[in-house]
């Protein structure tokens, strides 16, 4: 039953029908602190008699627990929290979150700031917290109260476990089957210069040239299609031989195809193109995207399980990236 038609029972409801006070019947419901073993009874009876039932974000206060997992984006603006890639890790965190009556919540961490590292840890509210575009600056100022509520998309430490995707093999085998479809003029569109995870691919990049004997041809990047079209413009007018576009995410390569496109370049007949991360859009672009896989999903579903499950997560765990040819390379 409820107290009334238009309202479920409340801690107030239980505390009086059962004559005790509102934090007796708190501590009675949440289990912690003294109550006498009558008024444990009556509170018992109450809850039975009023169909109560206690608000999880409460009881997850009350027990110091949190109710907020936060996901934090460290970026140079607050644009970083408009990017696709961070709206999925939020949306598979929340499928993993709503169940235990866990909601999770989107910060930005502005580059080389402790603050607001610091203001979440003293936050009650936060359960625990998953990094993404970590750096190793920001791993050495987690606080230490942080410490096993605390993951990382990207790299890791010693006391902050990292679930990230292995971008230097999926790039390798991208930057293959570039070579084995002919493409000797490759050039590479990169990620942040600051961003760790996306040296790895650059580096797979370097190795691969070098083995082929082939030049470097690296063009700096940011992830965004913006980006990609000036990059494949600037490679076009400095390498007018090209004959394939490698950026490191899929956006990027939508620009490149864009700006090629615009300049009566043909893709791929004149300049091959491909991404990473096979986001939905990459199959109905025109041509559809090469690109390597990126599971978001999966890795994201990880760190979200590992903040909120009590057992310590292995110190790395990098899930696998995979070819995936279309029409544009």
């Amino acid at each position: 039953m409820t107290t009334a038609a238009h309202r479920p029972a409340t801690l107030e409801d239980v505390a009086r029908i059962a004559g005790v006070s509102r934090s007796t019947a708190s501590r009675v419901i949440a289990g912690t602190g003294f109550a006498s073993p009558a008024a444990r009874e009556r509170v018992a009876v109450a809850v039975d008699q009023l169909g109560y039932v206690p608000n999880p974000a409460a009881r997850a206060l009350v027990r110091g627990g949190g109710v907020r997992l936060v996901v934090a984006v460290a970026g140079t603006s607050e644009a970083v929290l408009d990017d696709p890639y961070v709206h999925r890790v939020v949306g598979s965190a929340a499928r993993v979150c709503g169940p235990a009556g866990v909601g999770v919540a989107l910060h930005w961490l502005p580059l080389g700031e402790r603050r607001p590292l610091d203001q979440l840890a003293g936050d009650r509210s936060v359960c625990g917290v998953v990094l993404v575009n970590t750096t190793e600056d920001l791993l050495a100022a987690v606080p230490r109260s942080l410490r096993g509520r605390v993951v990382s998309i990207g790299i890791g430490s010693a006391t902050v476990p990292s679930f990230d995707v292995d971008n230097a093999t999926g790039a390798g085998d991208v930057l293959r089957h570039l070579y084995a479809t002919g493409r000797r003029r490759i050039a590479m569109v990169t990620g942040p210069q600051w961003l760790p995870c996306s040296q790895r691919p650059v580096a797979a990049y370097r190795r691969l040239m070098h083995q082929a004997g082939l030049p470097e041809r690296v063009l700096p990047g940011d992830f965004t299609a913006a980006r990609g079209r000036v990059a494949a413009n600037e490679a076009m007018r400095r390498w007018p031989d090209l004959d394939a576009i490698y950026a490191i995410s899929d956006e990027t390569a939508f620009g490149v195809i864009a700006a090629l496109r615009d300049g009566g370049v043909r893709v791929p007949g004149d300049v091959a193109v491909a991404g990473f991360d096979d986001i939905p859009l990459a199959g109905l672009t025109t041509p559809a995207l090469t690109t390597a896989s990126h599971p978001v999903g999966r890795i994201a579903t990880a760190a979200a399980i590992a903040v909120l499950d009590s057992r310590p997560a292995a110190p790395v765990t990098v899930f696998p990236s995979a070819l995936v040819t279309r029409a544009s390379a």
